[in-house]
């Protein structure tokens, strides 16, 4: 995924458009050469438009851009916010001064990586409703629920935990179950956008806009990083989720990610209170990324 200082240095400066740096001839040829000279011009189109409909990632380093973009085709992944298998998500790097974008892996894409794997015969993940549960033995990993059957009802019961399973062609089962505490906890020690949002009463992390979501993202990432099989594919995708693609092509881990903790880069949603006043007035917010996760 490395995009050459060349490019950075001489195409992209603070008053050029991401449009213009992607028509410059180094741009469309690094892009030709690792697309193989296929669909390099689908590409560009299509991430011309997605970042045109979002002004917070219209301000980011258009390398960074770039460089989520194509891990993202690498993948075989869409960066559609309609489909929810990558986003390409803003933020403030205060000590550098700049913004940069960041790649993050949805839930669906772990779905569609998992699949394409072929190691897999069943995969799942849900919410547990307050009172379907009614045991949970960790050692065995045996789960007994009694799901509400209306769908209105139970959607507006109150989640009280998550599972998730996967089930190999060779018969093996791994099961997953957290509480919504545990997953609370882990919310409030991986995100700093998310402990920003609970001090402040703002809603701007995507933890505070759909928990559920993002727990779902969650469970499927314990449980398959840590005991599923993966394709070379799925491991590049989890190695480089929530991080930012630097020049050279390595990630960059912010937000606490689960890698690394870094303090120095701060989301777009996560400035001073006098910038996040003027945001509240200016910008377009990222599109909730899990709001259509219904599979």
């Amino acid at each position: 995924m490395s995009i050459s200082n060349s490019i950075t240095t001489t195409q992209q400066n603070k008053k050029s458009t991401f449009s213009v740096y992607m028509a410059s001839d180094a741009v469309k040829n690094k892009i030709n050469q690792m697309m193989n000279g296929k669909d390099g011009g689908k590409f560009i189109t299509s991430l011309i438009s997605l970042v045109a409909n979002n002004p917070d990632i219209a301000k980011c380093e258009h390398s960074t851009i770039l460089a989520s973009a194509l891990l993202g085709e690498s993948l075989k992944l869409s960066a559609s916010p309609q489909l929810g298998q990558y986003y390409i998500v803003p933020y403030k790097d205060t000590n550098n001064e700049r913004t940069v974008a960041q790649f993050q892996l949805g839930y669906k894409g772990y779905i569609q990586l998992a699949i394409r794997s072929g190691f897999y015969k069943k995969l799942n993940v849900l919410a547990i409703k307050e009172g379907e549960l009614k045991n949970y033995n960790p050692l065995d990993e045996t789960l007994e629920v009694s799901l509400i059957e209306d769908d209105t009802e139970r959607e507006e019961t109150p989640t009280i935990g998550y599972y998730a399973m996967f089930e190999y062609q060779n018969g093996f089962i791994k099961t997953l179950y957290w509480s919504k505490a545990k997953m609370e906890a882990h919310a409030k020690k991986y995100s700093q956008a998310y402990r920003r949002d609970l001090k402040k009463g703002t809603n701007w992390s995507f933890w505070s806009k759909d928990f559920d979501g993002m727990a779902f993202k969650t469970m499927l990432r314990q449980l398959i990083s840590k005991w599923g099989l993966m394709s070379v594919d799925f491991q590049t995708a989890i190695q480089n989720d929530m991080a930012i693609i630097n020049e050279s092509g390595q990630p960059q881990y912010v937000d606490n990610s689960e890698y690394i903790e870094a303090k120095t880069v701060k989301t777009v949603e996560e400035d001073d209170e006098k910038e996040e006043k003027e945001e509240e007035s200016t910008q377009t917010q990222v599109k909730d990324p899990f709001a259509d996760f219904d599979e």
